[in-house]
Formats: structure tokens, sequence, C-alpha cells
């Protein structure tokens, strides 16, 4: 049987300012198993990007139960929150992410030189040669973002998502800012990432990506619809 990673059981989030209340999630419940490759959809202000900051661990559920690997971890500290993000979670943005005045080497490095666990040199070097050398972009590894084309910076961004081994990559729109080629690119990327091991959560707003998914979670006014 499957490992479960990731469970989540009735997880509500409210935002609240002086004059409003705002129910951003209602009872969530959800599982995601080793291996899984699952997409969440659903119209603007539905919660999809709520519900992915706090699977995340960049928010905390107002209401619920979330574990991780099995452990609990609704309502950390923030420096256990971050401890356990950067064990756990690979992300991926629509944006990238990257930062300009770094070499591609230097920006997948980025997760390694700020863990709490300490990387000799060499160790880097292998470690990101190998996740540019999955993703198809090795070749680049000593340009800058700003010479990339999108999917390019896209496939960057995904080796530096790989390079702390987590138990789950999240992925914000990952195609977003792509035409339609180099997005089918990434998602035959991510597809091929999912068969070799890869658990992925993925947050898409395009029918077409979401049925390349093995699992399809649909959400409307903050609660899982199908």
């Amino acid at each position: 049987m499957k490992r479960v990673t990731i469970e989540m059981n009735g997880i509500g989030k409210i935002f609240e300012t002086d004059e409003v209340e705002t129910h951003a999630l209602k009872n969530v419940s959800l599982k995601v198993y080793d291996g899984d490759f699952v997409s969440l959809s659903g119209p603007s202000g539905c919660g999809k990007s709520t519900l992915l900051s706090l699977l995340g661990l960049l928010d905390t559920p107002s209401s619920g139960e979330y574990k991780v690997d099995g452990i609990n971890v609704s309502n950390l500290v923030s420096d256990r929150a971050a401890e356990i993000r950067n064990q756990k979670f690979g992300f991926i943005f629509q944006s990238f992410n990257l930062i300009d005045e770094l070499s591609v080497f230097d920006n997948v490095a980025l997760p390694l030189r700020y863990s709490a666990q300490r990387f000799h040199a060499s160790q880097v070097e292998e470690q990101v040669r190998q996740c540019l050398a999955r993703v198809g972009i090795e070749h680049r590894m000593n340009h800058k973002p700003n010479q990339l084309s999108g999917g390019q910076q896209q496939r960057v961004a995904i080796a530096r998502a790989l390079i702390s081994k987590p138990s789950v990559i999240l992925a914000d729109e990952p195609t977003g800012n792509l035409d339609s080629k180099s997005g089918d690119a990434v998602m035959s990327l991510l597809g091929e990432l999912n068969d070799a091991g890869s658990t992925i959560f993925m947050v898409t707003h395009d029918s077409r990506y979401a049925d390349f998914t093995k699992k399809k979670i649909q959400m409307i006014d903050g609660q899982i619809v199908a």
C-alpha cells in the first residue's frame, strides 16, 4: 500500500479584517499518496492559492488538522514550519522566481546553501549537475536566467525544486507564463519526473493540463466538489 504523504482533515481558513470575515476554505479534506500527480483547478477566487499556501506551510489553517509524512504541522511556530518546509517541499512558481544576478548553477544551488545541513562544495556541484541534467538544461548552467527562454527558465526552477529531494513538489500554475509549446514541454517533463517517483501537486487553470495528471481535484467557493 502506498504511503500517505499529505493528509488534510476538516481544514478551514478564515481571513478577518475589522469589518469582514472571509471563509477562504471550508472543511477541506484530502490525501496525497507517495507517487501521486494531482491537479487542483477551479475558478479564480475559489481558494486554490490559499490551499497551496497551507500545503507548503506558508500559512496556517484556522481549523482542522494537517499532516505531512505523519507529522502534525497544523500550527507550528515559524522556525519549525520553515525547517519542515525546506525538508519536505520543492516549489515551482508561475513567474519562475529566479534571481537574475545569479547563474543557473547558483540559482539551483540556493536551497542547499541555505539548508541546515552542511554540504561540501563538491556535493553541491554534483547534486546541481544531476538536477540540471534531469531537466535537460545542464548545458546552460553558466548562463543567467535572463539569457534563457521562458521554458528554459521553468526547467531551471524545476531543477531547483528537485535539489533538496523533497517529499512533494508544489507547482503553482507552472505553465501560466509559457506559450503552448513550452507549456506542453514542461508538462511532459513533470510527467517524466512523476513516472520516476516524484510526488507532484499542481494548481492549474488549464483543463488540458489538469487532464494530464493522474488525479484531479476541483474547488468552488473554498470547498472541494470533485
